[in-house]
This record gives structure tokens, C-alpha cells and sequence, in this order.
């Protein structure tokens, strides 16, 4: 299983998005500072690459999804 996800810093409000196939291990990585707002698990590891390039590189869909997690 991989994931897509999303993470918001404590401190100034940032997102950061990025795809793993062990999400408690990538999240305890970031630090304290980050906070998991939303993930999305995907069988595939291309199918996790490509949704995370698109929140990466797209504003509509990083737009969209940051009115999903409002």
C-alpha cells in the first residue's frame, strides 16, 4: 500500500505533500512541527507517484484539495 499526503506546519500554516509506503514512519521523519491533515492510500506505487506530482505541480488540484480539508 502507498500513500498521498498532506501535511500542514504548527507554525506558520504551510502544506507539504508527498507519497511513502509507511506513513507512521514518514510522519514521525517530519518532526513535531507537522501535523497530518489528510492522506489517500493507493495500491500502486505509480498511481501515489503521479497523484503527488499533480498536488505538487498543479494549483487546481492542490486548490481543491485544500478546500477538502477546510
Amino acid at each position: 500500500m502507498y500513500y498521498v499526503y498532506c501535511l500542514r506546519n504548527k507554525k506558520d500554516k504551510s502544506f507539504y505533500y508527498g507519497y511513502t509506503s509507511d506513513l507512521k514512519r514518514r510522519i514521525k521523519e517530519h518532526g513535531s512541527l507537522w501535523q497530518l491533515v489528510y492522506y489517500e492510500a493507493y495500491l500502486a506505487e505509480p498511481d501515489a507517484r503521479l497523484r503527488e506530482r499533480k498536488l505538487k505541480d498543479y494549483g487546481q488540484a492542490r486548490s481543491k484539495l485544500k478546500g477538502r480539508i477546510s
